[in-house]
């Protein structure tokens, strides 16, 4: 059985290196990322995502924090994103149909200085929790959509 998740929030923010809006929904471009964030682009972190339950982490350590916090696109409820393999395939269900396809590239990331989160609470779950996928087939993707785990035989013909 495919594990399956859910979007709560869909964020961009104009510029890198700051927080982001929950923005509702948005399009995901193939080989790109998501319309209108200072992120997307031609390269290996197109988008972000992180969880809930990391984020809720934070908040238990005293943080006032939420979705798009931490600069991540996708914030996700239901699924362990770190434990995720690079290479798998995530699909996005969009009004219970199939949309865009997504491929994990990146678990974490070094941050080189601290974000205001970590100057705040001495610590930060971006870096050990977020991942980074690209876009292999774009779509729309809205708050409430879900996050089809695809396993790799899905995978194999989700990408044709």
């Amino acid at each position: 059985m495919a594990q399956v998740g859910k979007i709560l929030a869909v964020c961009t923010s104009p510029k890198k290196g700051m927080r982001k809006t929950n923005i509702g929904r948005g399009l995901l471009a193939v080989e790109h990322g998501l319309e209108g964030d200072a992120h997307a682009g031609k390269w290996h972190r197109q988008v972000s995502l992180l969880a809930m339950e990391s984020i809720q982490k934070m908040i238990e350590k005293g943080l006032t924090v939420g979705p798009g916090d931490f600069a991540e696109n996708l914030t996700t409820e239901g699924l362990d994103l770190p434990a995720l393999p690079i290479g798998t395939q995530v699909r996005v269900l969009h009004q219970a149909l199939p949309g865009a396809l997504l491929e994990v590239t990146q678990i974490g990331k070094v941050c080189h200085s601290h974000c205001a989160i970590y100057e705040l609470a001495g610590d930060c779950v971006m870096p050990r929790e977020g991942i980074f996928v690209r876009v292999l087939r774009g779509g729309e993707v809205e708050v409430g959509d879900s996050l089809e785990i695809l396993e790799p035989d899905a995978a194999a013909t989700a990408g044709s």
